[in-house]
């Protein structure tokens, strides 16, 4: 993969070799961003898990005290008293059954998390091939499927996400923008890292944090010292 002139210049900067510390990878990672848009500063965390095991799944979420920098569109699948919940406490999109024809049928995705009532997961579950593959299926580990729909969507747009395992047994988040100044994107990345750190799954043998690597959404990666955690 041939990189542009930038790339490689913000690339020496780095060495591969070196597991850095937090505060030091940080502080590279925005050094090493050029793009002229303000880029996302993403987290890509190696794990010893096997996914194929049930036991070994990680999934959760975390609230992060900066937020990502990113205004999220969040959909609520509601009915009766809840609807007027979730529009008051911000959602974007309220609705039910009416909803499935306009994404099914339509392809309409403009939102960025969907959150749903128990009671409507009957109804989401219809969505399932079309919400599953890109992620946004509401899920009660993730505090998506929760009749408290007030708080769902306040943590959502205050900053929550999700993580889960990818095939490769590979976590991806974002913990901010380049923008942030070094020490919020510090305290993200520690409040992510203290929620991976409790979803160690029991049932897991040897070693459970391979490589923990910081990138911006065009810049080089960034080892993080695994010691600490």
């Amino acid at each position: 993969m041939k990189h542009g002139k930038k790339y490689t210049e913000a690339a020496k900067l780095v060495d591969r070799s070196v597991q850095y510390e937090t505060a030091e990878a940080i502080a590279l990672v925005k050094k090493t961003a050029t793009a002229k848009f303000d880029e996302t500063v993403e987290v890509h965390i190696r794990t010893g898990c096997d996914g194929r095991h049930a036991e070994q799944q990680i999934r959760g979420a975390v609230v992060l005290p900066n937020g990502t920098g990113k205004s999220v569109k969040v959909l609520v699948f509601a009915k009766g008293e809840k609807v007027s919940e979730a529009e008051a406490a911000g959602a974007d999109y309220v609705g039910g059954e009416e909803l499935i024809p306009k994404i099914q049928n339509d392809g309409w995705l403009d939102f960025d998390v969907v959150v749903a009532t128990p009671d409507m997961m009957g109804v989401v579950g219809r969505l399932g091939k079309v919400l599953g593959p890109k992620g946004l299926m509401p899920n009660p580990k993730a505090g998506t499927v929760t009749m408290d729909v007030t708080k769902a969507v306040n943590d959502i747009k205050a900053g929550k996400i999700e993580y889960r395992l990818d095939k490769a047994n590979i976590i991806h988040v974002p913990v901010g923008k380049v923008s942030f100044d070094e020490a919020k994107l510090q305290e993200n990345f520690e409040a992510l890292m203290e929620a991976i750190v409790k979803a160690k799954p029991s049932a897991l043998k040897g070693q459970y944090l391979r490589s923990i690597t910081l990138t911006t959404t065009m810049g080089p990666g960034v080892k993080v010292s695994t010691a600490k955690y």
